[in-house]
């Protein structure tokens, strides 16, 4: 059986306003070759489909444009998604009862049955190879909101319901599945000891919550399929823990990946190899600085003018450091007048003050912070310090921290 990881696609997101779906359809274009080409028996979207839980109708064309092309030009592929952080689990599940005609099963939220048991039967998909017959079974393991997996059957404690949860899936598909078929698991989940992306991952944890540990997923699971951090790795050094990585470049900090999906390839229950498929970058992110602003002015210069023959759609954004010794008015001006001309497109100005003093406008470093820098948490914990005087205690902030999900599961309400 061979399968394609792929996570994270964030359609419909924006770069500090900017639209990106030229980069989005350039992907989903490119992916459509890649499985005309490889003819691999399943898809996996493991999370963060979407960018925000509420997603602009353009980004959902996309993504159901896409699978109906798919399922044209591969009628016995089978795809599986599940809801990430960032997505309404109602909303992703929503279409299911037509997608499944496609071949593609939406998980968005794990349900529970009268007795309290967990509905394992939802979450285990069937994967049938190129033959059509069942060459293995898919547990399916959206993003686990706290009211999913806490109450009267499972206590209070999170993690603790999270693993219950892990561990009833597969005892129910250990004893679904026949010899030689293959366990694949597909999570959206922050696992312990994963790097993460500076500033374009939203938080999984719950106050001062930890990771989840990768011994979740025993020794019978053939592959597992996660989302949730930018970076491609694996997890712990294992082979079959894997993050594939998003798609394109999600923020500034992320210049570095190697977007990727990854191609692999089973055996029977046995992993064969896990190959990466390096994904061609439509637009670049381009980043200068921090540096003076003389400097940055003459790096300014230096940059390529504007091609009338080239698609303006693929100039890189540009983020700008600049580093002052004191405010300057009109610094935006003279960015923008230095780069007339130039083919790029500037999407941020960030400024960082030497010696800089105040709290509200820098760290201790003396570098400006600006609000979409800073996570719900650390905003709390900072106004907390200047109305109070003193570091909030961790019971508060665990506090504040279970209300903001409160907030948000109201927000995914559809």
């Amino acid at each position: 059986m061979r399968l394609f990881h792929t996570s994270d696609w964030h359609l419909g997101q924006n770069l500090h306003g900017q639209e990106r779906d030229f980069e989005h359809a350039c992907f989903l274009e490119w992916l459509l070759r890649q499985l005309a080409q490889a003819q691999p028996d399943v898809l996996l979207i493991a999370g963060d489909i979407f960018d925000t839980v509420n997603p602009p109708v353009k980004a959902q064309e996309r993504l159901y444009d896409f699978i109906v092309s798919a399922h044209e030009q591969q009628p016995t592929l089978t795809i599986v998604m599940i809801a990430g952080n960032h997505d309404s689990g109602s909303r992703i599940e929503l279409p299911a009862p037509l997608m499944r005609r496609l071949r593609t099963h939406a998980l968005g939220r794990v349900l529970w049955l009268d007795d309290g048991q967990l509905d394992a039967e939802r979450l285990l998909i069937p994967l049938p190879d190129a033959s059509g017959d069942i060459a293995g079974w898919c547990l399916a393991l959206p993003f686990l909101r706290p009211a999913e997996v806490t109450g009267a059957h499972l206590g209070d404690d999170y993690l603790r319901g999270i693993g219950q949860v892990h561990e009833w899936l597969i005892e129910a598909a250990n004893a679904k599945r026949q010899p030689g078929q293959a366990l694949i698991a597909i999570s959206h989940a922050h696992m312990a000891g994963g790097s993460v992306s500076e500033d374009s991952e939203r938080s999984l944890i719950i106050g001062n919550a930890e990771a989840l540990p990768a011994s979740l997923f025993g020794p019978s699971i053939s592959y597992v399929a996660l989302g949730h951090l930018h970076k491609p790795q694996k997890v712990n050094g294992e082979e079959r823990i894997r993050y594939c990585g998003s798609p394109i470049p999600l923020s500034f900090s992320e210049i570095n990946y190697p977007h990727q999906i990854l191609d692999i390839t089973l055996e029977g229950e046995t992993l064969v190899s896990v190959e990466p498929r390096l994904i061609p970058r439509a637009v670049e992110l381009q980043r200068l600085g921090p540096a003076p602003l003389s400097e940055i002015l003459a790096q300014l210069a230096q940059l390529a003018d504007i091609d009338l023959l080239a698609d303006i759609q693929r100039q890189p954004w540009l983020e700008v450091r600049v580093r002052l010794d004191e405010p300057q008015p009109d610094l935006r001006q003279q960015i923008e007048t230095a780069l007339q001309g130039k083919a790029v497109r500037l999407v941020r100005i960030a400024a960082e003050y030497a010696g800089a003093g105040g709290r509200d406008a820098s760290d201790d470093s003396g570098q400006l912070i600006e609000l979409d820098q800073l996570t719900p948490q650390e905003l709390f914990s900072r106004a907390w310090l200047d109305n109070y005087g003193s570091a909030v205690d961790e019971q508060t902030l665990n506090d504040f921290a279970r209300l903001l999900q409160d907030v948000q599961q109201e927000c995914e309400q559809p």
